[in-house]
């Protein structure tokens, strides 16, 4: 083999072997295995609540529980809202319980009265925790905007999602978990 091909070869064998360590930024759970990841994470230290008094996971326990991470200059967050807002709505009669948790990555979504004016505009109806100490975001141990928590009836965290896509899979999750939460009723 000719030095500039055996060369070649070499590189493209570590950039195979380097691709096959990645680790994809999405961790998941089976709803169907009662597999978790651990005890739902405090929502204590938000600077304020929108569209509620303040959460606690002891007060949502017995409901499914989405906590969506997110911040309104995102444009990967705009692209969830969609979705996010849906399921709340569509849901919320089975269980389904959303909580924003709004975490500002600018010094201008700091500003809580921004982060009120585009919750209105945006048409965000659910329960928002204003995370400008990034107090929630600690307490998950988050590292990306948007990140989607689904929390089982029991308290119990069964499956993230991390950025934009797998909707289809993230709404069979929420079904899952809502059809457990009820047969366990």
């Amino acid at each position: 083999m000719r030095p500039i091909a055996l060369l070649f070869a070499g590189l493209l064998l570590m950039v195979a072997l380097a691709c096959s360590l990645m680790v994809s930024p999405e961790t998941k759970a089976d709803a169907t295995t009662g597999n978790t990841l651990g005890p739902m994470p405090s929502l204590a230290g938000a600077v304020e609540w929108l569209n509620t008094p303040p959460l606690t996971g002891e007060a949502l326990r017995g409901n499914v529980v989405l906590v969506d991470f997110w911040t309104y200059d995102c444009v990967n967050c705009r692209r969830t809202l969609p979705y996010v807002k849906a399921w709340a709505k569509k849901y919320e009669k089975d269980g389904l319980v959303v909580v924003g948790v709004h975490t500002p990555e600018y010094a201008y979504e700091h500003i809580t009265a921004n982060v009120r004016e585009q919750v209105r505009k945006l048409g965000i109806t659910y329960p928002v925790a204003i995370d400008n100490n990034y107090a929630i975001w600690r307490h998950f141990d988050n590292q990306y905007w948007p990140a989607h928590y689904l929390i089982d009836a029991k308290g119990q965290v069964r499956y993230t999602h991390f950025g934009e896509g797998r909707y289809d899979e993230q709404e069979r999750m929420i079904q899952a978990l809502l059809s457990e939460a009820k047969a366990q009723e």
